[in-house]
């Protein structure tokens, strides 16, 4: 059976990602022409938003075969607002390519993807990218790769010029010239200089020394002075690639299709195949899309071998490339595939062979790590389009876990928990162009806490609407114990049916989610029921009513104080900007934690309000002509002092 690699390419926006992934399909033979980004006609970007912006949005699914091996290959976001695009494909892989910009070295979102992949335990293979511009040095970008990677980078091919311009790439492991044919994709000839000759077996020899590191036999070898075959070479670079030490790296010019061959055969060389998976599913949602005439679409990643007479009931299974569905007739354990279905999946739900889902007790919730920072009200312009809206957000947040969706009942508007602005702009015209759904959107705001000062409660509602009733007494106080919860003490529901107890605590959550102040949600407090009374055969939503009613009237702004979020901020850059970029952070209510630096590199930690720093990234690019690299994470909450 033929052999499966999961593959995502990553790399800081610009770096050249999606171009190298059109070139790939392009070398491959999946495409006939490479379209390009610049021009809006990249294969992998297909939304509007992707063409209109030159950015990768949704993580894009193409598949392509090399060397007998079947690739699924997965196209993830550079910009930091679709951070939860890249997660969710390396839950799906077992290897990646992290592009890096000849132009640029490692910046920020290089340093943020390769965190990422190392955490997650992604095999990773780099490539250096735009070295068809002269002036870029190839040596300085792998001096970089070690010092802000802290790995060792082994060089697999390198480019060649003619007359100051990039004509072919040394391929080091099979010693031959890779050049463009007729049809512009690269084939191998035999180097036919002394100079490349050389210059290609000193890098083989090289190879041969960092691999004879990780295999007992090249050491042998080498040792006695015999020649180590390519084949023996492969053999110990795979289990080079598995150290945490060392990077293997390939270098030439996407946009050119230089050392994209080269990478290619990495790539089924070094990569692991996809684990043992667990017995009884059927396989795993990694990510939902919607499809005009489709629907909903869970890009589901298979765990056993099945034809399509034993599926269950009312599902299929799709081959997608980009926008494109293909159906297909047998899943096989390890691959990927567009799965539709009459029930609707949930992100990182596992399937069972009887159709039905569950989920792994030692796996996190994915929408549980993710917490968005910017809130934006939505209303929408006409009454009668509330429900179809109501329904179309509720689309959009399944299938974003950075996006969360809170709603005001009595207000009838929604409030948009974004992780951007980028993203906001690209959800409001998703909204407007799939679902057809005008709405007036305010301008975005951060999202504070509010937090509960002391005990308040308890206190009584009733409410009727025929010969139905509920009465409900609330009452609520500070959890000491965590500062992000929402708890509800109600012991005596616990006997009442499980509809009933599921509306309480909607209504609560729903409640505390959209907050008071209009300044973020409510948390960290203990809600307790004393008395719940209803009618027989009452609607859940008149208890869900009285319920959110009973909150609002708990509650008083001389009850709830303001915290706001703050970030922890590393930042680099050459020693020259030290003083301009100190500065810059001081201006923006920033306490510098930490100054560091060796006489070259000036480095600082600090802390920031998130409202200051919109707009940071094409700040401190401005003041440091580029130089600067930086990144930010949530460090908590802190009370409001004025």
């Amino acid at each position: 059976m033929q052999s499966i690699r999961n593959i995502a390419i990553l790399a800081h926006v610009d770096a050249g990602k999606t171009t190298l992934s059109e070139r790939i399909l392009f070398t491959a033979g999946e495409i006939g022409r490479p379209g390009n980004v610049e021009e809006g006609l990249a294969t992998m970007d297909y939304l509007p938003e992707e063409k209109a912006r030159g950015i990768t949005i949704e993580a894009g699914v193409a598949h392509f075969e090399w060397r007998n091996i079947w690739f699924n290959f997965i196209d993830t976001p550079g910009h930091i607002d679709f951070g939860a695009e890249v997660d969710m494909a390396l839950s799906a892989v077992e290897g990646a390519v992290l592009v890096v910009s000849a132009a640029n070295g490692v910046e920020t979102q290089t340093m943020t993807a390769w965190n990422k992949l190392r955490a997650a335990g992604v095999r990773t293979l780099l490539f250096i990218n735009k070295l068809d511009n002269k002036d870029y040095s190839l040596d300085e970008v792998l001096l970089d790769v070690e010092e802000r990677l802290g790995v060792r980078p082994l060089l697999l091919s390198l480019p060649e010029y003619t007359k100051g311009e990039m004509s072919s790439v040394v391929d080091v492991i099979s010693q031959t010239r890779l050049k463009h044919n007729e049809d512009g994709r690269e084939e191998a000839v035999p180097l036919n200089s002394k100079k490349a000759s050389s210059e290609a077996l000193k890098y083989y020899k090289e190879a041969v020394e960092f691999a004879s590191l990780f295999d007992d036999l090249i050491l042998e070898q080498a040792l006695k002075g015999e020649n180590v075959s390519p084949k023996d070479l492969i053999r110990g670079l795979e289990n080079l690639a598995k150290s945490d030490e060392y990077v293997l790296c390939y270098a030439g010019s996407a946009l050119e299709n230089f050392g994209v061959r080269s990478l290619m055969t990495g790539l089924s060389f070094f990569l692991p195949s996809p684990p043992s998976f667990h017995k009884k599913a059927l396989g795993q949602v990694v990510r939902l899309r919607y499809f005009r005439g489709y629907g909903e679409i869970s890009l589901f990643r298979s765990m056993c071998n099945l034809q399509s007479s034993k599926w269950p009931l009312g599902f299929s299974f799709y081959r997608m490339k980009a926008n494109m569905l293909v159906p297909e007739e047998v899943i096989r354990e390890g691959d990927i595939y567009a799965m539709k279905s009459e029930e609707k999946m949930e992100l990182g739900n596992y399937l069972g062979k009887d159709g039905k889902t569950f989920t792994l007790e030692t796996e996190e919730p994915i929408r549980n790590k993710y917490q968005p920072l910017l809130q934006t009200q939505i209303e929408c312009l006409k009454i009668e389009d509330y429900n179809h809206i109501e329904e179309s957000l509720q689309i959009l947040s399944r299938m974003d876990p950075s996006f969360k969706l809170a709603r005001h009942h009595e207000g009838g508007y929604w409030i948009l928990h974004t992780v951007g602005e980028v993203q906001l702009d690209v959800l409001l015209a998703r909204l407007k162009r799939e679902f057809h759904c005008d709405v007036r959107a305010g301008e975005p705001e951060v999202q504070w806490q509010e937090r509960l000062m002391h005990k308040v409660g308890p206190i009584e509602n009733s409410f009727q609407v025929g010969p139905h009733k509920v009465s409900v007494s609330l009452s609520a106080e500070p959890l000491l114990d965590s500062e992000s919860d929402i708890r509800l003490r109600a012991d005596f529901l616990e006997e009442a049916p499980r509809e009933i107890l599921a509306g309480v605590r909607s209504a609560l959550l729903e409640t505390a989610e959209v907050g008071f102040l209009g300044k973020g949600s409510l948390v960290g407090v203990l809600f307790e029921i004393h008395s719940l009374e209803y009618t027989q055969d009452v609607n859940i939503s008149m208890i869900k009513k009285a319920c959110s009613d009973a909150v609002s009237m708990l509650f008083k702004k001389a009850s709830i104080v303001l915290y706001e979020p703050y970030m922890a901020l590393h930042l680099e850059c050459p020693v020259e900007f030290a003083g301009v970029v100190t500065n810059d952070i001081q201006s923006r209510q920033g306490k510098i934690k930490e100054i560091a630096g060796d006489g070259k590199t000036h480095s600082l930690e600090a802390e920031v309000p998130l409202k200051e720093i919109f707009g940071y990234s094409t700040a401190v690019r401005s003041i440091s002509k580029g130089t600067a690299i930086y990144d930010l994470h949530l460090v908590g909450f802190k009370k409001r002092t004025c």
